[in-house]
């Protein structure tokens, strides 16, 4: 069945777009590929457009899908699809819009982003010429970023001594950070011996106040001094001024990811699992509610395992000579 004699209502509807709703001239273009591929589809299946019903929609859609089209640009088709049904309605032209209720499929959710274990080692270890002050409170919220997987927002809300109304503080007798995390729920994590020795030497020079030394503290500041990780000023750092100091660390450091501290995060749970494989462990040490959540460093795992096959196993080479 040809779709010829039904390119007059194609044409018609996108003059009235172009005109009466005045979109721009790019977006007609793009309508009219839309239209273009509606038109293909339905003459395909030997049905006229004014006869096209849902379930021809959703066939249509599951075939761009499989053709490796993306979820967003259905839903784009699917918008563009959805109007002109809408008008020809208007018109009295089709009883119902066969797209009204039809989704794109949704897009897999983006894997976090997460060093290898060689970047995350080169970080850690990075030394920069900064002030001493600052390179050694930088190298201790590093090292508990990524050896303790803490969130910035927990990260900075460390105080250095515990006390009631602390939001968390770091036990050094224990090897062990007390932290207050989403939903208000306490826990506590490990830290390793790397990460105390950094938050000793942090310490060291920290000052009474949490200033640089020699620095004058006024009276707005005395109600930060009890926070782990200061200013120079001596107020409580804040994440965002975690984030531009671990991007500029991570520039200076050499790496090809810019890295943020939820990347420290995720680097932490990725590394633990590939160690350990311990899925409910890795769960109570990130304090996620629902081990949905925390399934994800799963499909990191197996990133990780997938590559090292092919990097390594005989049978993957011997693929790939084949293959040549």
């Amino acid at each position: 069945m040809s779709n010829a004699g039904e390119q007059p209502l194609v044409e018609k509807y996108l003059e009235y777009v172009r005109v009466e709703k005045r979109l721009a001239q790019r977006t007609v273009e793009l309508y009219a590929l839309d239209l273009h591929k509606l038109s293909t589809y339905a003459a395909q299946a030997q049905v006229a457009l004014c006869d096209v019903k849902n379930p021809h929609i959703r066939r249509w859609v599951a075939q761009m899908h499989s053709g490796g089209r993306s979820g967003r640009g259905i839903a784009l088709i699917l918008s563009g699809w959805r109007g002109f049904y809408a008008w020809l309605g208007r018109d009295g032209l089709v009883p119902s819009n066969p797209v009204q209720d039809v989704r794109s499929p949704k897009a897999p959710k983006p894997l976090p982003k997460a060093l290898g274990v060689d970047d995350a080692v080169q970080f850690a270890d990075f030394q920069s010429a900064d002030d001493p002050w600052l390179e050694a409170r930088d190298a201790a919220m590093v090292e508990l970023l990524y050896g303790s997987g803490l969130r910035v927002g927990e990260l900075v809300g460390l105080d250095v001594v515990a006390s009631s109304t602390a939001r968390g503080w770091v036990d050094m007798q224990a090897a062990e950070a007390h932290v207050l995390g989403k939903g208000s729920k306490r826990r506590t994590v490990p830290v390793g011996a790397t990460a105390l020795n950094a938050l000793e030497h942090w310490l060291g020079l920290r000052g009474p106040m949490g200033t640089a030394s020699g620095g004058p503290v006024h009276a707005t500041q005395a109600n930060a001094a009890a926070a782990l990780f200061t200013g120079r000023n001596g107020t409580r750092l804040t994440p965002q001024s975690v984030w531009q100091r671990l991007k500029r660390r991570s520039q200076m450091a050499g790496l090809a990811t810019p890295v943020h501290p939820h990347m420290l995060r995720h680097s932490f749970a990725s590394h633990v699992l590939q160690s350990s494989g311990d899925l409910r462990a890795v769960q109570e040490l990130l304090g996620h509610a629902n081990i949905t959540t925390t399934q994800v460093y799963t499909r990191l795992d197996f990133q990780h395992l997938a590559k090292a096959y092919d990097a390594a196993h005989p049978r993957a080479r011997a693929k790939e000579s084949k293959g040549g």
